[in-house]
């Protein structure tokens, strides 16, 4: 998988998500087999820089590369803008928001809701390709509503701008996340544009994915949800793209490795107040599937320290390997 100069180590993506993919999490999915993460969303507007929220978007230290950094906006020059500033905080591919459902971006005209202005569109993309020397990629949905599945004729806009990869989610703006992801669609825009087409939406197996390479002939995929609380998901993508086999599934006791490295890295990061807080809906999804989780997550929810989170999270994975067995 190439884009632009860069040429990733796989095909496997991890998604931009607004309040997920932060630095701690980037850091921790491409440890774990991602080829690429994107961070969450940046706001063009200027007047957001200088919030601690931004600022912290912007921090990229320690980042393997390529850094890609997800903007979002409406406003080409606006757009433009926060393309260059983003690079002077080192991102060295630029992607463009135009698949974001949540009604609070819709609502002022960014994310997908620039899907139903394709002259808006090509200006944004003319406009932000043009202001930068790094890769621009942009991230949509199938189109607007059922009734008006513009993702084709955006495509060749956007090819004819000179973005470089193209990420689509098989869902209109309209459908959220309900429903099933289609792909026909994908499939479709594969056969007629010549730049790297990115599958995402409801990627959640190894298996799953390379049907969805092998159906859309997609040259990568992006997984979103499916990594929360499961980032070793890339690993066993990789494994299973290289050697047709599953990897054995993840033992309760490395899952609990992973899961307090990652909420060492989120103290640091935020702070120890921000970071407990932060931390829980990670915990609550990397618990989600183990027993007694339910019980678990309300207790947890309730501890204010690190060193609080931390031993009920020894506590209830030790439970759970005494339960299995040393094989756990």
């Amino acid at each position: 998988m190439q884009i632009g100069p860069y040429k990733l180590k796989n095909n496997i993506i991890l998604a931009p998500m607004a309040g997920v993919t932060d630095l701690p999490f980037r850091q921790l999915c491409r440890r774990l087999g991602a080829g690429l993460a994107v961070s969450e969303m940046v706001a063009s507007d200027a007047s957001l820089r200088g919030t601690t929220k931004t600022i912290l978007r912007l921090d990229h230290t320690d980042e393997p590369e390529p850094i890609s950094v997800q903007i979002v906006g409406s406003d080409p020059q606006k757009l433009a803008e926060a393309a260059k500033a983003n690079i002077d905080h080192g991102a060295q591919i630029i992607d463009i928001n135009m698949g974001c459902p949540a009604k609070k971006v819709c609502h002022v005209a960014a994310g997908s809701a620039l899907m139903q202005e394709p002259k808006l569109v090509q200006s944004i993309l003319e406009s932000v390709v043009n202001a930068v020397d790094v890769p621009v990629t942009l991230k949509m949905r199938t189109g607007w509503n059922l009734e008006n599945k513009n993702a084709p004729e955006l495509a060749h806009i956007a090819e004819e701008s000179g973005i470089q990869a193209l990420a689509i989610h098989g869902r209109t703006r309209a459908c959220g996340y309900s429903g099933d992801a289609e792909y026909e669609i994908i499939q479709e825009i594969k056969s007629r544009i010549t730049m790297p087409l990115i599958a995402n939406g409801d990627i959640t197996t190894p298996e799953k994915a390379q049907q969805v390479l092998n159906f859309t002939g997609a040259d990568a995929i992006m997984i979103g949800r499916a990594a929360q609380g499961r980032p070793w998901i890339f690993n066993e993508i990789d494994h299973y793209f290289k050697t047709g086999e599953m990897l054995a599934p993840m033992p309760v006791q490395k899952i609990k490795e992973i899961l307090l490295k990652h909420l060492d890295n989120l103290y640091t990061f935020y702070g120890e107040y921000r970071g407990v807080r932060i931390a829980r809906k990670h915990i609550g999804w990397y618990s989600k599937t183990q027993p007694n989780s339910t019980a678990f997550r309300k207790i947890i929810n309730q501890a204010e320290q690190p060193e609080l989170q931390q031993k009920l999270i020894n506590d209830f994975f030790d439970q759970l390997q005494t339960k299995r067995g040393v094989a756990a």
